[in-house]
């Protein structure tokens, strides 16, 4: 299918050739559309979540409860944007699996493949899950403020796979900080 020449050509923010099915620590961040300040304000360098943040802060704690290997970590709401830790696990066995384990007829067992396949990983990428937080944070501030079908959030989102333990505390300070810091933030509505 042909583009037409008047699209802007989109290119990936994704680290190339990176399976983002696999266990790891990834930072993300989700900006509001048009950076709207939709989920309250600071105050006293403190975020003050409003009716739309508490909908944002309840369901990135929900995505925990999704499947056992998801983990979340530090979290931030801020007015016109998110920033949240969340971390895959290693699957345990039957987390993933959706479809009874293969019979070999050849040597009458089970077979059991060691990782699980690549549409078994897909239902857990880091895309779907973030997809998913979005959908649903969308549609509740949808209902509440009654226009459906209105964006919340920007198409894409931000994402950094945390490499080790010294990655992971500066990110865990700056998302800590980052009402502190909100004047001086990139994603201020009044940044230049």
């Amino acid at each position: 299918m042909n583009r037409p020449d008047n699209l802007p050509h989109r290119r990936s923010i994704r680290l190339q050739g990176y399976d983002y099915s696999q266990a790891g620590a990834y930072f993300v961040t989700v900006c509001t559309q048009g950076r709207e300040c939709l989920f309250g304000g600071i105050e006293n360098d403190a975020m003050a979540l409003n009716e739309y943040g508490c909908v944002v802060r309840d369901e990135w704690l929900k995505t925990a409860e999704i499947r056992t290997e998801i983990q979340v970590s530090e979290f931030v709401v801020m007015p016109n944007h998110f920033h949240g830790i969340i971390i895959i696990a290693e699957p345990t066995f039957g987390a993933i699996r959706e479809l009874s384990l293969p019979y070999d007829h050849s040597v009458g067992a089970i077979h059991e493949s060691p990782l699980p396949s690549r549409q078994q990983r897909r239902q857990m990428t880091l895309s779907k899950i973030v997809g998913r937080f979005k959908m649903l944070t969308a549609k509740r501030i949808n209902e509440t403020r009654q226009m459906s079908g209105v964006s919340v959030w920007q198409r894409n989102y931000y994402e950094h796979v945390i490499r080790n333990e010294a990655d992971y505390a500066q990110i865990a300070e700056y998302i800590g900080d980052n009402p502190r810091r909100w004047e001086d933030d990139t994603l201020h509505p009044n940044a230049t």
